[in-house]
């Protein structure tokens, strides 16, 4: 992912005093692991006590990796968003077909396919699915309901995870979305989400 796609939520947490990196990483041309060992170079730059990270779908499966291949991570919380923890049935119907592998390239590989390492449970961990159901969903068979348009709100469930909660918004809306954006923050900044204010 070059990053860009996450400019509109950082812009949103960074009106609220946090300071945001975007990470780039090829989803297409390397796997989930080598993105990881990739990120710790990243990460090993930055000069501050406490690391927040905040994720994207394949993104949080990356940030799973690290955690696991690299586990003294400094304090902080981790926000998924659209992250398919429990493997992806889009990927799966994808995987089948050649045009689908090249447009998936090395992201199964330990990734939307399954084999990611377990979740320690180390660091908080907030979890944020969609269930506005706009996207391949609508053209690939086999996607359970409800779902945000490419991944289930059931894959998005992770053992270990601290909190989840379900928005009205599809899964490129999650970068968009202004309930998303103030459901990070709010998990960021406490720990847990806000379930009785949900607003699109």
């Amino acid at each position: 992912m070059n990053g860009l796609e996450m400019s509109l939520l950082g812009k949103r947490l960074s009106r609220t005093g946090f300071k945001t990196l975007r990470f780039k990483y090829p989803s297409v041309n390397s796997g989930p692991p080598d993105n990881a060992n990739a990120l710790q170079e990243f990460i090993q730059g930055i000069d501050s006590e406490k690391l927040h990270f905040v994720c994207h779908s394949l993104g949080g499966l990356v940030v799973r990796h690290l955690f696991h291949r690299f586990p003294d991570q400094r304090p902080g919380r981790i926000v998924t968003l659209g992250t398919p923890h429990r493997f992806s049935q889009a990927a799966k119907y994808l995987a089948g077909r050649e045009t689908g592998r090249r447009i998936l390239g090395h992201s199964v590989k330990s990734g939307l396919l399954g084999n990611v390492p377990a979740w320690s449970g180390s660091h908080e961990l907030g979890v944020i699915a969609g269930r506005l159901r706009f996207g391949l969903g609508m053209i690939i068979p086999g996607i359970p309901r409800p779902n945000d348009g490419t991944v289930a709100v059931s894959e998005t469930r992770l053992d270990g995870m601290t909190d989840h909660i379900v928005l009205p918004v599809s899964h490129f809306g999650l970068l968009i979305s202004a309930a998303a954006a103030d459901q990070t923050l709010r998990f960021l900044q406490t720990g847990h989400f806000t379930h009785n204010a949900m607003r699109k």
